[in-house]
């Protein structure tokens, strides 16, 4: 699949980054630090920005506030497609708590995708995919998108025509531009 040229962008660390506590869908502020990776980001977007891409975030607040600081004020759309996966019952639990309670799911998935995808009433691995696919499918030229580390391995993977074993080991930095183009990725720092 071809998709135009899209910048992507996870959300600055928040206070349960920090914490290693699964947001999903739930709300956590930046943390110092978090606002420093926008900043970072911000940087890197002052060429991008020129171009007048279309930009997208997340409607969840993590989200807003990396758009905020990141995109230096330019206008942006919020989209509910590029909301963070639903984590069900794993939603406000630190990982440590979700290995305590649910530890054959835990020791049967190491990554978060799937981790994250396996929470009982949570959302899961298809659904997550088509609404991120749905999103690509309609963007009709080069896009911005402000979103979340989870929601961006899978947008990157489909890009780049992973595996979802391969979309979950992909690294899930924060403060950097990952770069989507032609089948490929390249990492802005």
């Amino acid at each position: 699949m071809q998709f135009p040229k899209i910048w992507l962008l996870r959300h600055g660390q928040t206070e349960w980054n920090a914490e290693r506590r699964i947001q999903g869908q739930l709300e956590s502020p930046l943390s110092a630090l978090g606002v420093e990776h926008a900043r970072r980001q911000a940087a890197l977007m002052v060429p991008v920005l020129m171009q007048n891409p279309a930009c997208f975030a997340s409607p969840l607040g993590r989200a807003q506030q990396t758009a905020d600081i990141a995109l230096g004020g330019a206008p942006f759309v919020t989209d509910a497609r590029l909301a963070e996966a639903y984590a069900g019952a794993f939603q406000g639990m630190t990982l440590e708590e979700v290995a305590a309670t649910y530890p054959d799911i835990h020791g049967a998935n190491p990554y978060n995708l799937d981790l994250f995808c396996e929470a009982p009433g949570g959302e899961g691995y298809g659904s997550f995919h088509a609404r991120i696919l749905d999103f690509m499918q309609s963007l009709t030229g080069p896009s911005v998108v402000v979103a979340h580390g989870l929601l961006g391995q899978v947008m990157r993977g489909i890009v780049c025509g992973l595996s979802r074993d391969r979309m979950a080991a992909l690294p899930n930095g924060q403060g950097c531009v990952y770069v989507l183009e032609n089948g490929m990725e390249t990492v802005l720092e």
